[in-house]
């Protein structure tokens, strides 16, 4: 007990001192991070929405096998984009695997299902009168679409922000595509995985506190989001 309180004390010190280790595994997590929300948003905002507006054969199906992939695993996701990546797979002449855009890519992929469904769920709930009052209006199908996500908003917010916090918190496709490469590719949750095996505990503790507080900020940020919505 005594060398457990001894490794939070190090590890307080560490993140209050500014540990240049710690504040560079962090920076690098936060941009990969944000970076592969960002890249989601512009790809999964406007598909979430053009599924929800669309009417074709087979919708609901669709809507379905997104939502089972809201809990694919995330080594699973990383085994996908390493075959792909890998030098002998399809994009290996891109030079991704080890490298901070293979995780990059690697999140995308994970977190497309959650932000896909979360905007089809959001703008479902828009009142089901708003589009046919735009369309007495005279508003065409663009403008109608723009209002409507106007209107589901907040739920568009909490959207990226699951989507962020899934994103921040992954290990197994960060560990597979990245390498874990110190000053490279080594994020908040691998590096705790490798100082967890290396017996560095105070610093695994550091870094996972700093993970925690990200996750809690989320969440409440979260939370804000649906109380406005309500």
């Amino acid at each position: 007990m005594d060398k457990l309180a001894e490794a939070f004390g190090i590890s307080l010190r560490l993140i209050l001192s500014g540990d240049p280790t710690v504040v560079e595994v962090t920076l690098r997590t936060l941009g990969i991070s944000a970076s592969a929300t960002l890249l989601a948003c512009l790809l999964f905002i406007p598909a979430g929405a053009i599924v929800h507006f669309a009417s074709f054969p087979g919708k609901k199906i669709l809507i379905s096998v997104i939502q089972a992939f809201y809990s694919v695993p995330t080594v699973f996701v990383g085994l996908v984009v390493f075959l792909l990546i890998s030098r002998t797979g399809p994009l290996g002449s891109l030079g991704l695997l080890f490298t901070r855009q293979g995780i990059v890519l690697a999140e995308v992929l994970l977190i497309a299902p959650v932000m896909l469904g979360l905007v089809i769920s959001g703008l479902k709930g828009v009142s089901a009168d708003a589009p046919d009052t735009l369309r007495t209006l005279g508003a065409g199908r663009i403008q109608m679409a723009a209002a409507v996500l106007r209107e589901a908003s907040p739920a568009m917010i909490s959207a990226v922000l699951l989507s962020f916090g899934r994103a921040i918190s992954e290990v197994g496709a960060a560990m597979m595509i990245g390498g874990n490469i110190a000053g490279r590719t080594r994020t908040l949750t691998t590096a705790i995985s490798l100082g967890v095996g290396k017996g560095e505990t105070a610093e695994s503790i550091a870094l996972g506190l700093i993970l925690l507080s990200i996750a809690l900020v989320v969440s409440a940020a979260v939370h804000m989001a649906g109380s406005r919505s309500r």
